[in-house]
This record gives C-alpha cells, structure tokens and sequence, in this order.
C-alpha cells in the first residue's frame, strides 16, 4: 500500500509491530537515513530475495527508497513471498529530509 509521508508517519508511531526497511545502497543509507531502519538493497537482487524471504512474515513493514520506486517494487516482492503488509512512502527519502528540515 502506497502512503503518503503524512500518512507513513502517523501510521508508523502507532504501530507496535513496524518494521522499518530502507532499500537503497549501502551509500545512499550513509549518506543518510530515518533512525531504526535496516538496510537490505534492492539492487542486490540474490541478496535481497534471500534477506527478505527470513523476515518475520508477521511484521508491519515500512518501506523506503530515494524517491518511492525502488520502495514500490520491493513491496510487490514482498508480498509475494508472504509479507503481506507492506507500505510504501510516496516521495521516498528525498522528501522526507525536505519535509525534517
């Protein structure tokens, strides 16, 4: 499910079971990113299915990339090895330090 930054804020500060999943590289994640997120890179493809596949199924997760699209897809991914709630921050990252600063 696509949120906007509005909405994945509120959502995730109600939510005892977020998972927060930045799917950028490694060099955009330290560069900068939103404290607590785990970092498994999407462009890692082998990687990223393995990593994804021994996440706990049971988990809320709120999934971000630089601008939305990589975060998009990783959420179809996702579901489709049974994570079944995934959300997607629309505007990615880049939006989300515009709207911090």
């Amino acid at each position: 499910m696509n949120l906007s930054q509005e909405e994945w804020k509120k959502k995730i500060k109600s939510d005892e079971n977020a998972f927060l999943l930045d799917v950028r590289t490694l060099e955009e994640f330290q560069e900068g990113h939103i404290s607590n997120a785990k970092l498994i890179d999407i462009l890692q493809a082998e990687d990223f299915l393995e990593s994804i596949k021994s996440l706990d199924p049971k988990k809320n997760y709120y999934v971000y990339c630089r601008s939305g699209a990589r975060s998009s897809q990783a959420c179809q991914l996702m579901n489709q090895t049974g994570i079944s709630t995934t959300y997607n921050l629309l505007g990615g990252f880049m939006e989300w330090e515009e709207a911090s600063l």
